[in-house]
């Protein structure tokens, strides 16, 4: 695997792993409520969104393993940064609870191929 690669794979991983962390022991109600909260989620987001569009460009094999649905992934991201008065919070966490994990798990597989 190119050293560039893991890079964006480390990025994606980090950027999971932040968000879990940011979103440990919070309720949806928890999370709309704390703009600190939303604020440092939507940007790990980014930075996730950012790595896979990187990695699409230069492994698309690699991209479409980590999640099947990357390209809606970037998209999501693309949205966080180009059409912020269009995010909804209900939709931010249903990712974190619903995506983010097995996006992760896939992650860290492929990192511990190496």
């Amino acid at each position: 695997m190119r050293l560039e690669v893991k890079k964006y794979l480390f990025d994606i991983q980090e950027a999971a792993r932040l968000i879990l962390r940011f979103t440990e022991g919070l309720t949806f109600e928890d999370y709309s409520g704390d703009p600190k909260s939303r604020s440092a989620v939507e940007r790990q987001f980014m930075t996730m969104g950012e790595a896979l569009t990187k990695l699409s460009r230069i492994d698309p094999a690699i991209a479409s393993t980590v999640s099947d649905d990357f390209r809606q992934i970037i998209s999501f991201r693309n949205v966080l940064v180009h059409e912020y008065d269009a995010i909804l919070d209900d939709v931010v966490w249903g990712v974190v609870e619903t995506r983010l994990p097995s996006l992760l798990r896939a992650v860290e597989e492929l990192l511990s191929q190496e």
